[in-house]
């Protein structure tokens, strides 16, 4: 598995360098095989999951019921229409929106103040940022139910947005970004009597616009993938997210029996927007994920 990794490791950086067919080492018949043992392993549960959404009930107790059905369109329009699960990706698509962009611009404001100006214990600051990482995410549900109620915002958006707007994980990734821009850039700007805001906007943000793509596209699958937080803080199901919309369908229960074909179908709509945005825009996600070894 480690020689998978660097292997991958090393066609991203050959991609990078614009040449896609440049051989590299351990370009081998093994670690094909390897990569397309994982390959599958990755694709499998998710082959079988549509062909589970085509059939009636969903029951599968051997390789020969992976076959698909003939009832895809009805249970698809079972999924979004009868059990108002476009209700719940609408809701997901919204939250996600709102915190993608709150994120990005404390982030962007937070880095930017930490590489290029003179804050007071900055490195104390940006340590204790960092430091949230280490404190899980359920410890803090406690106190932040209270103080969703003493603001009178349970059951709203409000609720399940602005909890997730600051980001350590963001900060860190552009400061890193930030430090790689060349100095010269900076010092330009200082001399032509650039404001903050300005700098911001016409120097940080283009240079930093297929980073600042790749963040996005790893907050928007975050909080698209919110589940106990809005299951605490949402009364109404018509407020609810896609990720508790998925529950209330393995909740139901036809006949003593539980419909997996629903449940299957609800999930393969669950997946279609984080996916196909990773598969849009996954040119700067890698290059995010790269930028620790610039």
């Amino acid at each position: 598995m480690a020689g998978v990794i660097q292997y991958a490791k090393r066609r991203v950086e050959a991609l990078r360098r614009g040449s896609a067919t440049e051989t590299v080492a351990g370009d081998g018949p093994w670690t094909h095989l390897q990569l397309w043992v994982l390959v599958f392993a990755v694709v499998f549960p998710i082959a079988v999951a549509l062909v589970v959404s085509t059939k009636q009930t969903g029951v599968v107790t051997g390789l020969g019921d992976l076959v698909p059905g003939g009832y895809a369109v009805e249970n698809y329009r079972e999924a979004l229409v009868d059990y108002r699960f476009g209700r719940f990706m609408w809701n997901s698509l919204v939250m996600s929106l709102v915190v993608v962009v709150g994120k990005l611009v404390v982030s962007v404001c937070a880095a930017m103040a930490i590489v290029y100006y003179r804050v007071p214990h900055k490195d104390l600051v940006f340590l204790f940022i960092l430091f949230t990482l280490l404190l899980p995410v359920p410890v803090r549900f406690v106190p932040l139910f209270q103080l969703m109620n003493d603001l009178g915002w349970s059951n709203t958006v409000l609720a399940i947005t602005v909890p997730y707007v600051a980001s350590a994980t963001s900060v860190f990734i552009l400061r890193q970004h930030f430090l790689s821009i060349p100095a010269s850039i900076v010092e330009t700007a200082k001399l032509d009597g650039v404001g903050p805001l300005r700098f911001m906007l016409f120097v940080l943000v283009p240079m930093s616009r297929g980073v600042l793509v790749g963040v996005s596209i790893i907050m928007f699958v975050y909080a698209w993938n919110q589940y106990l937080w809005p299951l605490i803080i949402i009364d109404s199901e018509a407020n609810q997210v896609a990720q508790v919309g998925l529950q209330l369908l393995q909740g139901d229960v036809q006949g003593g029996q539980l419909s997996w074909s629903l449940v299957m179908a609800g999930s393969t709509l669950t997946l279609l927007p984080p996916l196909l945005l990773m598969i849009a825009f996954r040119k700067p996600l890698l290059e995010t994920f790269s930028i620790q070894q610039k």
